[in-house]
This record gives structure tokens, sequence and C-alpha cells, in this order.
């Protein structure tokens, strides 16, 4: 069981290194291809920024989608009381 624990970290360890591996080049590209567009340079305060604008998109996407699938684990979904839904036709 410990072995079995084990795995799953080291799987999303990896699987974490390989997301952000391919996020580091996506921006290395397009930071390529703005400059050939002849966009202009981005200040030390934007680089900040843009790394909070993205660190939180993240970090809300990936506490949502947990939250669904909890709600959907636990069944929360199933229990929820539709007898005032309009669309609703039986009695």
């Amino acid at each position: 069981m410990r072995g079995l624990r084990r795995d799953r970290i080291v799987r999303l360890l990896l699987a974490l290194l390989l997301a952000g591996f391919v996020a580091a080049v996506a921006t290395a590209l397009l930071n390529v291809a703005w400059s050939l567009m002849g966009g202009g340079d981005l200040t030390l305060h934007g680089w900040i920024a843009l790394s909070l604008g993205v660190v939180g998109t993240v970090l809300l996407a990936w506490v949502l989608m947990a939250l669904a699938f909890k709600s959907n684990r636990e069944g929360w979904d199933d229990r929820v009381d539709n007898r005032l839904d309009p669309g609703r036709e039986d009695d």
C-alpha cells in the first residue's frame, strides 16, 4: 500500500514537471513570436504581473475542478432538491 502511494506522488510530480516544462516552452515561443511582430519589451513589473496572473488562474482552476470532483464523489450533486424547478413536470 505504501509503494502505491509513493508511485502516485511520483506520477503527480512528473506530471507537474512536464506541465511546467510545456508552459515554459510555450512562453518562450510566444516571447519570440511577440518580438518578431515588433511588440515592445515587458518590464520586470510586467513579468511579475503576468506570472502572478497565470499562477492565480491555474490555482483557481485547480481548486474549482477539485471541488467539482469532490462534490461528485461525495454525492452532493445527487441530493439537490428540484421540486421547485420550473421545467419539472411531475408532481
